[in-house]
């Protein structure tokens, strides 16, 4: 899968060019993948590529998969990054359901687990339990600890990314400030890195697409509303982390109160939790997002009209996003989402309507591809590219040379 020089979860810079963490991205992006490729590529000459290629190849990280066609003598080697030279750790951490699973190196899930477990029960025994599953599924798997190249973990609060800790999560009662990437950084050895859970699922998004684009826009609706951003290929996160907070922005009515204490806020009205209590004082009975779309999708003409003007209101609030941002695709996840068609056309019709025809012109409103496993694949996207970034591969190299 190439990388588009992707930093979800690093901005290091400064690999040396034609440093094995260099070669290894040309590698995986599919840029060049022969050795002679690789020295047209960089400069070098083909005596430091092949010793470069051997280091890599020491650590498992490229393998010989074949051979290219022959210009005259000996086919040229085809070289190919080994999915399989580690595995990482992630977890999309919900509400009240979490999802966690061990991927190898190209994102794909080797063992998964799913379970309700409320987000409410504090830090102790949600990442006990995290624990507990990953060290059994390494076990299943014939795997140890140390083939754990990282962690990747998205959570349903604000997040501090570069110190890997929520900051006042408004449902994660006694998580405030804790320490989550350290904890997985000293019981697995190795990096561990901790986001926002919209902003992972954008992340798996992404990494997924077939066809590629270096602005993407991602809304998830459930109980609340939350936002994650790609911007010139790169997530998005604001200067502490807080960027994507759609669902407080002001769409009114000046009446509705929202948990965030202001009046008229966006998720006050168009959130699941909003539309259940709504319908609920119609005589319907509906406790969450889930029940809303199992009427909808029963016809129930409150909860279309319903859903239908949420729609008209998020695509409000996504019409300045796109007349601002211009993003190439807009993706709609979450349990309300779910909805299908009435929502969706509830959105497109507003952001089409109030948004430049520039703005417009190519512009993509479809529903998340990968449904629930957009958190687990973006957590595993951020892990990956940040270990397999050339400076930290260039840094791994040489710590394990020194050792060795």
């Amino acid at each position: 899968m190439a990388t588009r020089d992707r930093t979800y979860g690093s901005i290091e810079q400064g690999a040396a060019v034609g440093s094995p963490g260099q070669l290894l991205e040309l590698i995986r992006s599919g840029d060049a993948t022969t050795r002679a490729q690789l020295a047209a590529a960089t400069g070098l000459a083909r005596s430091t590529i092949a010793q470069r290629i051997d280091v890599l190849m020491g650590d498992d990280l490229v393998l010989e998969v074949g051979e290219a066609p022959s210009t005259g003598g000996r086919p040229p080697a085809v070289l190919g990054f080994n999915h399989d030279a580690g595995v990482v750790l992630v977890a999309d951490l919900g509400a009240t359901h979490s999802r966690i699973a061990v991927s190898d190196l190209g994102g794909n899930a080797l063992a998964e687990e799913r379970r309700d477990i409320a987000i409410g029960a504090g830090p102790e025994d949600v990442l006990s339990w995290v624990e507990q599953q990953f060290d059994a599924m390494l076990v299943r798997l014939g795997r140890t600890t140390t083939d754990v190249r990282g962690t990747g973990i998205g959570v349903p609060g604000p997040v501090e990314f570069a110190a890997g800790r929520t900051v006042h999560p408004p449902i994660m009662p006694g998580w405030d400030g804790y320490p989550i990437a350290d904890r997985f950084v000293h019981r697995y050895d190795a990096p561990a890195l901790v986001d926002n859970d919209v902003n992972i699922m954008a992340l798996g998004e992404h990494w997924r697409l077939q066809a590629p684009v270096d602005d993407l826009f991602f809304i998830k609706m459930g109980t609340g509303i939350g936002s994650g951003m790609i911007l010139g290929n790169h997530i998005h996160r604001g200067a502490l982390g807080a960027a994507g907070d759609i669902g407080h922005v002001y769409v009114g009515p000046d009446d509705v109160l929202c948990r965030c204490g202001n009046l008229g806020c966006l998720e006050a009205s168009a959130g699941g939790g909003a539309l259940a209590n709504q319908l609920t004082v119609m005589g319907h009975d509906t406790k969450n997002g889930r029940d809303v779309v199992r009427l909808v999708r029963a016809g129930n003409t409150d909860a279309v009209q319903l859903i239908r003007n949420a729609g008209r209101l998020v695509g409000r609030v996504l019409a300045a996003i796109v007349n601002l941002l211009n993003p190439a695709v807009i993706m709609i996840g979450g349990d309300v989402a779910t909805a299908g068609e009435e929502l969706m056309a509830g959105i497109r019709e507003t952001v089409y309507g109030r948004s430049t025809a520039l703005s417009t012109a190519d512009l993509r409103i479809v529903p998340s591809s990968l449904g629930d496993r957009a958190g687990i694949t973006g957590a595993a996207a951020m892990i990956i590219e940040h270990v397999l970034a050339p400076v930290a591969v260039d840094r791994g190299l040489s710590t394990r040379e020194a050792v060795g």
